[in-house]
């Protein structure tokens, strides 16, 4: 969806991946999670092409002819962990590309990967370790999957758990970051996608229960109404934050943007799905197993990086005239 034509993608906008997301989510929330993660994925691998990234073009080309899965390892679940504390490492392989080893869990598209894409610490020279993106082929020799997505919610998701020992990956399949602490232009753009592509899968899972209540008449008019009032307003907040991306505005104050936009969306979610379940009424929560799926699936996005109080200690100093620093 968001390969660019000439590397034989459809080419898809932000503001019409915004809306296939809200569009899948709101009839398949697993989907959702999964093309989430997939499309950031890829719009990271994108921009490593547009700056010049020669065989990332290639890449791009091989993903969209041979329609591949990318899935996402980049934060860990690690309570209090940095969004880019890294616990993968790669160092140099004898006779060229690199060993790469470490845990990735949960990691959406775990059976049904084609590349694992990753955040790791790469030995660029003996003693020098750098940030770094990685693309592991998911038939790479020492590659295990281990079982460990034990609720039943967003469980079509295949978040389980990937561990690497010595895994043998390209050199082309390791892009380097510039010798800095700061994120670079690539990582704040990727940074920017997931918060944009969350928070609309999170809000079409929501929007099927707001549907449902108009469906069912529950409740007044007024307070239908306000349900689909607070639920347009974040969608033309995502819309507007997609616009600013496809422009690309100046990324440190789009990453704001885009993490205001996230946390307000959030808080909406939460409340459109205990809203639209406490008008479905109690005998619906006990006998349409649906409605009480999606409120719980609404809740995990609470769960996705960064965290909400990292973020707003972030974006506080932001606003006081500081760095945003959500590295």
């Amino acid at each position: 969806m968001l390969i660019p034509k000439e590397f034989g993608g459809l080419g898809a906008s932000a503001v019409e991946a915004s809306r296939m997301l809200r569009a899948i989510s709101s009839r398949a929330p697993s989907l959702g999670i999964v093309c989430t993660m997939h499309n950031f994925s890829v719009s990271t691998l994108v921009e490593w092409a547009i700056f010049g990234e020669e065989y990332g073009q290639l890449l791009l080309s091989g993903l969209a002819e041979n329609a591949m899965y990318v899935a996402s390892g980049f934060a860990e679940g690690r309570s209090g962990a940095r969004p880019l504390d890294m616990t993968m490492r790669a160092r140099r392989a004898p006779g060229g590309g690199w060993l790469v080893s470490g845990k990735k869990k949960p990691c959406t598209l775990t059976h049904s990967m084609d590349f694992l894409s990753c955040g790791l610490i790469a030995e660029t020279e003996p003693g020098v370790w750098r940030r770094a993106v990685g693309l592991i082929p998911a038939d790479a020799e020492g590659i295990e999957r281990r079982p460990f997505w034990k609720t039943e919610i967003l469980a079509g998701a295949e978040s389980d758990e990937v561990i690497l020992t010595d895994a043998h990956v390209p050199d082309d399949f390791v892009f380097v970051v510039d010798d800095t602490d700061a994120l670079n232009p690539v990582e704040i753009t990727g940074y920017i996608w997931f918060q944009l592509a969350l928070s609309s899968t999170y809000l079409g899972v929501v929007s099927a229960l707001v549907e449902r209540v108009l469906e069912s008449e529950k409740g007044n008019a007024q307070e239908r109404a306000q349900l689909v009032i607070q639920w347009e307003n974040q969608a033309t907040a995502l819309d507007g934050l997609a616009y600013a991306l496809q422009a690309r505005e100046d990324h440190q104050r789009l990453l704001s943007r885009a993490l205001s936009t996230r946390y307000a969306a959030q808080s909406v979610i939460e409340h459109l799905a205990m809203r639209s379940v406490e008008l479905l009424g109690g005998m619906s929560f006990m006998s349409t197993p649906e409605h009480t799926y999606r409120m719980c699936a609404c809740r995990a996005m609470a769960f996705h990086p960064p965290g909400r109080m990292f973020a707003l200690d972030a974006l506080d100093e932001f606003a006081r005239g500081g760095e945003l620093d959500v590295s």
